[in-house]
């Protein structure tokens, strides 16, 4: 029997698969730029309070040409989610036939302002599961051509966030939250040259916290700022 797929009541979806039903809570998100995909397969992971690690991953029906739903249950951590995203990603990266180039993968959410579902791409996004520290000290992992600024976010919670900004030779660290990390962030030290942005978070965060996080960075729209597509959990 063909797994199927019902969407109820927007934030949760149900699945009947051998006659067994199965439920995924989506994150919640308050972005609304990308509200309609075409040409889809999805993937699901699952919490399963009944398995050792709490995570099942459904990719059965996924095709590779395709653009990728993956629909990730809001209460796994992101110990739990990433390492089977990273085995996503590189099946599709790795893919030696049956290649689409223009294919892009999603995380799909629920977007309660519009009660309607939202999708947040991340085709471009390389995780790491380590500290960024630990990376940028191999010499091959170097940030070539420098910018003015880089800014080192820490999200050890969505209300402690440690912004570190190092500029010239020079930092200052100081802490956020969620409701005031746009703000700081477009403050004095993020408006002058170009800016990269390195994003670190801490792997017992939830996959509903990492969804907020990312939702309020898709907020800041400046053209001297590149946020980086290297994602670190530690």
């Amino acid at each position: 029997m063909k797994l199927k797929q019902i969407l109820f009541l927007i934030p949760i979806l149900i699945f009947f698969s051998c006659g067994k039903e199965k439920i995924i809570q989506l994150p919640e998100t308050d972005n609304s730029s990308i509200t309609k995909i075409t040409d889809v397969s999805a993937a699901y992971l699952f919490y399963d309070e009944t398995k050792k690690d709490s995570i099942e991953l459904n990719r059965k029906n996924i095709i590779s040409t395709t653009n990728w739903l993956v629909n990730v249950d809001k209460r796994l951590t992101l110990k739990q989610a990433i390492p089977s995203i990273i085995f996503l990603q590189n099946k599709k990266r790795n893919a030696e036939v049956h290649k689409n180039e223009n294919a892009k993968n999603y995380f799909t959410c629920s977007n309660p302002n519009i009660q309607n579902l939202a999708f947040i791409e991340f085709t471009d996004v390389v995780y790491h599961m380590e500290s960024s520290e630990k990376y940028f000290s191999n010499t091959e992992n170097q940030i070539k051509d420098k910018p003015d600024q880089i800014v080192g976010i820490i999200a050890h919670s969505l209300d402690s966030i440690t912004i570190n900004f190092f500029t010239k030779g020079c930092s200052l660290i100081q802490t956020s939250n969620k409701n005031n990390l746009i703000k700081d962030l477009i403050g004095d030290f993020i408006n002058v040259g170009e800016i990269i942005i390195l994003i670190e978070f801490n792997q017992n965060l939830t996959f509903q916290d990492y969804i907020t996080f990312k939702s309020l960075l898709l907020k800041l729209n400046l053209n001297n700022v590149t946020i980086s597509n290297d994602e670190f959990i530690y």
